[in-house]
């Protein structure tokens, strides 16, 4: 009986040792392929996306390119995907409330992964917590729709240079355009060679050092003037520099703006004149009749036209005030040979 007793110990013991042995395997299992620790070093997270690319469970969480944890759940809720992920608690201080979920590939062809942006910023996320989800850039879908909505664009812009639409297509399709841009080539090749040639006010310019002097010195002397100008020297400079000068100025503008509401009111002669209709039909009346008188004495008509226009008349009028002259100038030598007064007393 002692000897059965020891061999179910024994026993016993070979059986403790391997359930443990096999415990140990299984931890050693999770842990290695948990990508994350063991159960009770993870807590989770949840975020949503439009499209995860056929991301699923058991996929690979990853914070700046490491792996952190792993994709326990990939479920549709209404129109988008819940994703719930079991990351390491070593990890929580840099997943934050700024952090952003992405879905990234291992490879250019591998399977989807989730990529989370690390953050210093923000709160920790706590366990239950939803992740903002972002969309991440570069991926290689949108790199082939980019690629295939660039080949559709350049495959209608060839159909249009085909169809010669545009000025390119035109060009491609136009004889006509094509010599007359033709022409405009030569024309500037042309032009270029007058140029090197020194021909024309341009090719002097380039080539001749005397016109660059000139030049030099037009834009010397307009330098000078502009800081004169600045300087307030000169008429223009006070006019620009001088406040008392602008002064004056705005007053004389204030005195016409005055002086043109005066007229516009009807004040003063020229007020008058210029909206009293009265004043203004006589004054027409008063051309008229001058026109009228001009036209008389164009024509001999009356006494002063005759003397403009009657020569007799003015050589006789002439001689009669030389007549005059002389009979005046002999009064004045011998006043008591024409003037004889007799005084009689009775």
């Amino acid at each position: 009986m002692p000897r059965t007793r020891s061999l179910a110990w024994s026993e016993l013991k070979i059986g403790i040792l391997a359930v443990a042995a096999l415990t140990l395997a299984i931890m050693i299992i999770f842990a290695v392929g948990g990508q994350g620790g063991f159960a009770w070093e993870r807590y989770e997270l949840k975020t949503k996306f439009a499209d995860v690319k056929g991301l699923k469970s058991g996929a690979v969480v990853r914070v700046a390119g490491v792996e952190v944890g792993k994709v326990t759940d990939v479920a549709l809720v209404g129109s988008e995907v819940q994703v719930t992920l079991e990351v390491n608690e070593e990890n929580q201080q840099r997943i934050t409330t700024e952090s952003r979920a992405s879905i990234g590939s291992l490879s250019l062809l591998g399977e989807p992964v989730v990529d989370v942006s690390p953050s210093v910023q923000g709160t920790p996320l706590k366990d239950g917590d939803f992740l903002p989800s972002a969309r991440a850039p570069s991926q290689l879908g949108d790199v082939a729709e980019v690629a295939t909505q660039s080949l559709t664009q350049a495959t209608e812009l060839m159909k249009e240079i085909r169809a010669g639409r545009g000025t390119v297509g035109k060009l491609f399709s136009d004889d006509q355009l094509y010599r007359e841009l033709n022409e405009f080539i030569a024309s500037a090749e042309a032009v270029a060679g007058s140029v090197n040639r020194s021909q024309g006010t341009l090719g002097k310019l380039v080539n001749d050092p005397v016109a660059y002097q000139r030049l030099n010195a037009s834009l010397a002397s307009m330098q000078e003037m502009t800081r004169r100008l600045n300087a307030g020297e000169g008429s223009l400079g006070r006019l620009l520099k001088d406040d008392a000068m602008a002064r004056s100025m705005t007053s004389a503008s204030g005195n016409i703006d005055q002086l043109t509401a005066r007229l516009n009111r009807g004040e003063g002669t020229a007020g008058k004149l210029l909206t009293d209709k009265e004043l203004y039909e006589r004054f027409n009346a008063l051309a008229g009749r001058m026109e009228k008188l001009l036209a008389a004495l164009d024509k001999g008509q009356g006494s002063a036209g005759a003397l403009l226009h009657d020569k007799q008349l003015y050589e006789n009028m002439n001689a009669a005030a030389s007549e005059a002259r002389a009979l005046i100038g002999d009064i004045r030598k011998d006043p008591r040979k024409y003037l004889n007064v007799k005084v009689s007393i009775f």
